[in-house]
């Protein structure tokens, strides 16, 4: 239910005066993390519970409009192959989050080294790596990295082209989307930018920064047609080819 996630009230009574209240019992949201591990096994009522907080950073129950605490950020997973009990998240809910990754099944290798670690009697010890007031700085860190004006037009014309309608410059984006991406998805491909160019020492991001954001960040901000479903085709070959296609024109 989504008094689960968000918290519900319950009747507290004062042992002295016999006086009975209302206490408001915050649910798990309330944390720094939140680890929402097979989110289409939950109802579409439960699945929007979280809908306020991953937006506003504020729960509203009963009344009251409580505030999360920061950082604050949603994880999610879902198993692509399980169909029994499970709903589908509306596009409003995929839309609040910035990335959608894929994760294939490991390598030889790397199910091996899972195995050993899984598997053995050695205990894990979790280790301090940053702190609340750090992660906050980082965040606010991020946001101030300049963006030249021809990079945030590059974003805004990419999210633009994937937009289905009569003034499509491309013939197979309206045969093979059904809807497009919204604002959230450029001011993320921005965002993701800024923090890729940062990680790789750069002090502002360029045009390949953008490419290398699109597909996490567009994968689950565009709704397939028909047609595309029928010719098998993924948004990843959708995304290249209109990348392609962009830089051709330019």
């Amino acid at each position: 239910m989504p008094s689960d996630i968000t918290g519900t009230e319950i009747i507290e009574e004062n042992t002295g005066t016999g006086k009975k209240t209302f206490k408001y019992i915050k649910g798990p949201i309330f944390a720094n993390i939140i680890l929402a591990d097979e989110i289409n096994r939950t109802p579409p009522k439960t699945q929007s519970a979280l809908l306020e907080a991953m937006q506003e950073y504020k729960v509203t129950a009963a009344g009251e409009t409580y505030s999360m605490d920061l950082p604050f950020f949603v994880l999610a997973t879902q198993n692509p192959i399980e169909q029994e009990g499970t709903y589908p998240l509306p596009e409003a809910q995929l839309d609040r989050f910035m990335f959608n990754l894929w994760l294939d099944y490991p390598s030889q290798a790397e199910e091996k080294e899972i195995v050993v670690q899984t598997t053995g009697s050695g205990q894990i010890r979790l280790e301090k790596v940053l702190s609340r007031g750090e992660i906050i700085a980082y965040q606010d860190l991020v946001r101030k990295i300049p963006v030249a004006d021809n990079v945030v037009d590059y974003a805004v014309k990419l999210v633009s082209a994937t937009r289905p309608g009569e003034e499509s410059k491309f013939s197979y984006i309206n045969e093979w989307i059904r809807w497009g991406a919204g604002p959230r998805a450029s001011q993320y491909l921005i965002l993701g930018a800024k923090v890729r160019a940062a990680l790789l020492g750069k002090i502002t991001p360029d045009v390949s920064d953008i490419k290398d954001m699109a597909l996490p960040v567009l994968r689950h901000r565009i709704v397939k047609s028909y047609n595309a479903e029928a010719e098998n085709i993924i948004v990843g070959d959708i995304l290249d080819k209109l990348i392609d296609d962009i830089d051709i024109e330019k």
